[in-house]
């Protein structure tokens, strides 16, 4: 299958890797940047949690990284988790699902406590309202944000233009409503629209349903092996 691929780096590239050694042809066009933003917190803290891999390599930046690392990580995911693990936290644990799994997670373990969540500027849902219904205090942080690119890359534009792709990914609602208006922009929203849309979860397809897309498959399990199994 002839897939586009609009992951950020390096993920994308991982992922990118991982379709071509399943046979499938890769166009590796990422759309996000993250970006680490200057983030100031006091503490002391029982944990910190993050939704992103994107958040523990910010973290890494941080001037506080030394503290952060030796406290116990709550991630809402694998790939996240492994990130954290990589990036040098001592103590990871993930929830292996979305939102919801990270909140009854965390619920679980902790009682009157004071997390850290180091965030992005953009998010969906808000995880310290979701555990404060839990006696949880979480300071929320902002670490990091995604950027979005100006144009579709010149190699996703030809792609679409000459009906080269059988295939989207998407893992992201943001990443989503970004390739529908650069491909709007560039007049290939037509070709992108009569694509199969492969998405991380219900969220993530929000867009292109609003859009008109038809064949949108959702991952059962909010997990990129979740996802490709789904081909």
């Amino acid at each position: 299958m002839r897939i586009l691929l609009t992951r950020p780096e390096p993920d994308g590239l991982r992922s990118a890797a991982r379709l071509r050694a399943l046979g499938h042809e890769v166009t590796l066009a990422p759309l996000m940047r993250g970006e680490t933003l200057d983030a100031d917190f006091q503490g002391p803290f029982a944990a910190v949690l993050m939704t992103s891999a994107n958040a523990a390599r910010a973290a890494v930046e941080h001037p506080r990284f030394g503290e952060l690392r030796r406290l116990p990580a709550f991630t809402v995911g694998d790939h996240s988790a492994e990130v954290a693990r990589a990036a040098g936290f001592t103590e990871v644990v993930s929830a292996r699902g979305a939102l919801d799994d990270l909140v009854r997670l965390v619920a679980a373990r902790f009682a009157n406590a004071r997390l850290l969540y180091l965030a992005g500027e953009d998010r969906a849902g808000d995880l310290a309202v979701e555990l404060a219904g839990y006696g949880i205090s979480v300071e929320t942080v902002v670490i990091y944000r995604a950027v979005a690119a100006r144009a579709l890359p010149r190699e996703a534009a030809e792609a679409l233009g000459a009906d080269q792709l059988d295939a989207v990914l998407h893992y992201s609602r943001r990443s989503a409503a970004t390739l529908l208006r650069l491909a709007a922009a560039a007049g290939v929203v037509n070709a992108l629209l009569g694509l199969a849309h492969y998405c991380l979860s219900d969220e993530v397809a929000v867009p292109l349903r609003e859009a008109g897309a038809r064949r949108i498959m959702v991952a059962p399990h909010p997990g990129e092996s979740s996802l490709f199994g789904l081909f």
